[in-house]
């Protein structure tokens, strides 16, 4: 009976971890799109980053990465995103403005993904790394560490209808966040961007916090 009892809670308890690691993982990857871009007369969308503050003390990083509808990594960045903080930024300023492949390959639309981390960077100024695995003056960057609990939304423009842009806006949805998604995808396909751009491929982040 005491073995019975035993085995139970141990169940139990595994069932209770899991629950947690996979509510922790969901909360570090958030996902979102942008449409109507580089449509002429067409509003700017935008995008706000905040960290609740769910511990008090704690600096967070949003690692922010911009694919166009083809599956492209088109611009990518980290932004400091202080407790309590809220950043505001431009999709046609701060996102694509710097595409790999130049201002005429602007994406008209695509996905606005971001990873809440912890502060890495090395001493980088600013402090968040997207990349993970890059060096600056001899010093190795942190891996990129997901840690909950960024919040973002963003305003969609949709298609025209009369003369008017019809405004939208949604929060960033959850999404899993697998290792191959990470480090291939995201860091990987960061570091090969940034590498190869020479000043392009690199967003900024905005106004505030």
């Amino acid at each position: 009976m005491k073995r019975h009892m035993l085995a139970v809670c141990l169940v139990m308890l595994g069932v209770c971890v899991l629950a947690v690691s996979a509510s922790a993982q969901s909360d570090t990857f958030k996902v979102n799109y942008f449409a109507n871009n580089t449509t002429s007369g067409a509003p700017d969308e935008t995008v706000r980053i905040d960290n609740p503050g769910t511990d008090s003390t704690a600096d967070l990083c949003a690692m922010i990465y911009v694919f166009q509808n083809d599956q492209q990594l088109t611009e990518c960045c980290g932004c400091l995103v202080t407790s309590n903080g809220l950043r505001t930024l431009s999709v046609t300023n701060d996102l694509t403005s710097k595409p790999l492949t130049g201002i005429s390959t602007k994406p008209a639309n695509g996905v606005i993904k971001i990873v809440s981390a912890t502060v890495n960077g090395g001493g980088l100024t600013p402090p968040c790394d997207p990349t993970g695995v890059t060096t600056s003056f001899g010093t190795s960057q942190e891996d990129v560490s997901p840690t909950p609990s960024i919040r973002a939304w963003g305003t969609h423009t949709q298609n025209k209808v009369g003369t008017a842009y019809p405004i939208t806006e949604t929060e960033f949805s959850d999404a899993t966040l697998s290792s191959a998604e990470l480090e291939e995808n995201l860091e990987g396909n960061c570091a090969f961007v940034q590498h190869l751009g020479s000043g392009k491929g690199v967003c900024s982040c905005g106004t505030g916090d």
